[in-house]
């Protein structure tokens, strides 16, 4: 009859050891073996007619041996949840105390010895304390609002082909080629096509071209025409090349000119921004982008609120973990085994996480936070229809089709559920703690330390 005991080795760290008699793996032994006799491929007999003297030689030992792990697995997991003992990971075999020699034709007592890490049971005390967070609100200033208007013209504006280059906020499209100090292009050398603002250009490529027209030509040395920082940004984009070629000639031609010209700002322009909405005045058209541009830094500030909580349980709940185990799983417990190095180098984000999921884990149980299953597909369905510019209710006969194929795309599903089980969970934890609300620039806002770096010496 199998034996387990159990003793403690560290913190939340216990060893536990099964003691298996003959008479706990012979009998499932001896029925794999049969099973195995019935669909045994062995040239020279017909399935399920190999002699059992036979497959017992050929394949014996190794169904031998999965039998006795896998019973010395089942033995160990019913005590576990017979005892009811939450533990991190896997249980591993400890190296060098299991003592198996497993022989099929002399079978004997043998011992499995296991480790394995215990959760903790640990009090939130940030809830408890409730402890006070700043709600931050940046309100979207005039300026802010007139840069936004700006882009808007120019992204809808239209663009036109005059033949010269005349200021920054032209176009120029051209084609870069590797050439030597006159100009003379080699054979299959490097050749690029670009389009870029001239405003963007180095600025002494930029005295260079403007004034100049379609078909010029010019000749440079990257390093010649760009200051230290212009330099790497210049090499990968127009000319996509490495550092390398920063002594490299190069023969720039202007093949087309762009001019920008800004949309007016008027009732067709506000009609196609906000098709849905009656915009008929400049004044309605600001006020629609103020409160667009409001909505974005709602959408930041909650996600700063949010990462501020997160951090804030990470850092000041108490949790005392099972490192040197966990360390060992790390190490040994993947695919495939990972150095010191390795484990003491990735161990400090693993344990982050690991007190995240334990925090989070608890708060959804002992808060009943739960997201249906009708709740994970009316929240495709609203993305679906988003993506294609329609609303709910909107005639889509194609939606029940797609639906049902959602349906079985587990990765799917399962992103989804979780993105709105986390929500919901922090639309909980932001009516847990005392909250003031702060009115903060742009400016301002985008210069707070990061919340993790707020936290960390709570460590």
């Amino acid at each position: 009859m199998a034996t387990v005991t159990r003793n403690n080795i560290g913190t939340l760290h216990d060893k536990i050891t099964v003691k298996l008699a003959k008479e706990d793996y012979m009998p499932s032994f001896e029925k794999s073996l049969k099973q195995y006799a019935k669909t045994a491929n062995v040239p020279g007999f017909r399935k399920g007619m190999v002699p059992s003297g036979m497959v017992k030689k050929m394949y014996g030992p190794s169904i031998f041996n999965d039998e006795v792990f896998r019973s010395a697995g089942r033995k160990l997991e019913d005590y576990l949840k017979d005892e009811k003992v939450a533990i991190f990971a896997q249980p591993m075999l400890v190296p060098g105390e299991t003592q198996v020699s497993l022989d099929m034709n002399a079978p004997a007592e043998v011992d499995f010895v296991f480790e394995v890490g215990l959760k903790p049971d640990f009090e939130i005390a940030p809830l408890k304390e409730k402890a006070t967070l700043t709600r931050y609100k940046v309100a979207a200033s005039d300026k802010m609002v007139e840069d936004e208007i700006e882009r808007i013209r120019r992204r809808y504006g239209k663009v036109e082909n005059p033949e010269t280059i005349t200021t920054k906020d032209d176009i120029l499209y051209g084609t870069y080629e590797a050439c030597d100090a006159e100009g003379n292009v080699a054979e299959g050398a490097h050749k690029v096509e670009e389009t870029v603002l001239v405003e963007k250009l180095p600025a002494k490529l930029q005295e260079m071209v403007i004034g100049k027209g379609v078909n010029e030509t010019f000749v440079f040395r990257p390093a010649d025409v760009c200051t230290a920082e212009e330099l790497e940004g210049f090499l990968k984009d127009p000319l996509k090349q490495g550092e390398e070629a920063a002594q490299q000639y190069f023969k720039l031609t202007i093949t087309k000119v762009g001019l920008l010209i800004p949309r007016d700002l008027d009732a067709t322009l506000f009609v196609e921004v906000f098709p849905n909405d009656n915009v008929t005045s400049e004044a309605d058209f600001k006020d629609r982008i103020k409160a667009e541009l409001g909505r974005e830094f709602d959408r930041i500030t909650k996600d700063r609120l949010n990462n501020e909580i997160f951090e804030m349980l990470v850092h000041q709940t108490t949790i005392e973990l099972p490192v040197p185990f966990l360390k060992r799983w790390l190490k040994d417990g993947g695919e495939k085994p990972k150095t010191d190095a390795e484990v003491e180098n990735e161990f400090g984000s693993f344990e982050h996480q690991l007190r995240w999921t334990l925090i989070s884990d608890k708060l959804i149980i002992d808060n009943n936070i739960n997201v249906s299953l009708e709740e994970v597909n009316e929240d495709i369905k609203a993305r679906v229809l988003a993506y294609f510019g329609m609303e709910a209710g909107d005639d889509a006969p194609w939606l029940d089709s797609y639906m049902a194929k959602v349906a079985k795309d587990e990765k799917t599903m399962n992103e989804t559920y979780r993105r709105l089980l986390f929500d919901r969970l922090f639309q909980f934890l932001e009516t847990q703690f005392n909250t003031e609300e702060k009115e903060i620039s742009e400016e301002e806002f985008f210069k707070l330390p990061d919340a993790h770096a707020a936290h960390h010496h709570h460590h």
